[in-house]
């Protein structure tokens, strides 16, 4: 059976993770264009930049959460063999989506908390046009859903882990030919 213990602790990491990339989202930092006093030139000003060390959270959460899960499975390839059945096809396919939207999500967060973290030191002179680039609307978002669809799917992965692990039976019969009797 699947262990409680371990389910209520990923569950823990990943709503943790979840929160931090919405709270990522929602604090982005974005910047304006500020001329000096002189008006000879412009720069960017950029607002807070919590949301770096947010996504780089979420990140680390959901990594943990991973490892756990991958831990205690044995990452699915050590360990007893499973029995056949409906719960070892639906562990394979859950085991490889579950990867599939790990590393989506893992991308989208760190890849988010990289941009969000690059400040321009740029100036203008003369009245040409500054860019002050920033991060675009929904990178941290992407990574809070696909935080969500990893943190589904892991747990369903485990439960049927789980349930295949349990129910195997190994073969107990006898191992040699047992010609014993005919002489």
């Amino acid at each position: 059976m699947a262990s409680k213990l371990l389910l209520i602790i990923v569950s823990v990491f990943d709503i943790i993770a979840f929160g931090l990339a919405v709270a990522a989202e929602q604090r982005r930092s974005t910047a304006t264009v500020q001329p000096d006093t002189e008006k000879d030139y412009s720069y960017c000003i950029y607002d807070s930049d919590i949301a770096t060390g947010l996504g780089v959270g979420a990140f680390l959460f959901l990594m943990a959460s991973q490892v756990l899960i991958m831990f205690a499975s044995k990452c699915f390839c050590c360990g007893k063999p499973l029995s056949p059945g409906g719960s070892r096809a639906w562990a394979v396919i859950l085991y490889i989506t579950c990867w599939v939207f790990f590393f989506i999500a893992e991308i989208c967060l760190l890849a988010g908390s990289v941009r969000n973290a690059y400040h321009t030191r740029y100036k203008n002179f003369f009245g040409e046009t500054l860019d002050c680039p920033s991060l675009r609307k929904g990178v941290f978002g992407a990574g809070a859903a696909f935080t969500l669809f990893t943190a589904i799917v892991s747990e369903l992965y485990y439960i049927c882990y789980s349930k295949a692990s349990d129910s195997f039976q190994p073969y107990g019969g006898d191992v040699g030919v047992g010609m014993g009797t005919y002489k």
